[in-house]
């Protein structure tokens, strides 16, 4: 499981011109979700995102949580982050997982998330527009493959 997380005083997403979700402070996150993913990466990736220190504190350092600083998180789900564009021109898709796998996966990280932070969400599927502005700018990679 990938998830590009942006630090972003506001984030929305838009569905035929339809604003659907939208925050304010807080966290962007795309979330690609792989073949070989399981509950064990859903946990690891919903601690690391509610867990991140990367708000400031009172003296400007990047040392606080999105919980601590009663932000947000923007949560949309992004299939071709699990493009491998190693070979040739055309990335390949074939780690990311198909709709019967990802979608369990995907509502349990709401699940994780939402009793914890205000959370909104993109569509699953869906064609979807996606604006931030992203704070500092701050960017994080997280894979749970890199984490077990």
């Amino acid at each position: 499981m990938r998830a590009v997380v942006q630090r972003v005083t506001s984030a929305q997403v838009t569905i035929a011109d339809c604003v659907t979700a939208s925050i304010g402070n807080g966290l962007m996150v795309l979330l690609g979700i792989a073949v070989s993913d399981t509950e064990q990466d859903v946990e690891y990736i919903c601690d690391k995102l509610l867990g991140l220190r990367i708000f400031d504190d009172k003296a400007g350092v990047p040392n606080l949580s999105v919980c601590e600083v009663g932000g947000s998180i923007l949560l949309v789900s992004q299939f071709t982050l699990m493009g491998n564009a190693t070979k040739g021109r055309r990335p390949s898709y074939i780690e990311a997982a198909k709709p019967d796998l990802a979608v369990p996966l995907y509502q349990s990280c709401i699940s994780k998330l939402k009793d914890r932070v205000h959370l909104e969400c993109g569509t699953f599927r869906a064609d979807m527009q996606v604006g931030l502005v992203n704070d500092g700018p701050f960017t994080i990679l997280l894979d749970s493959r890199k984490a077990f």
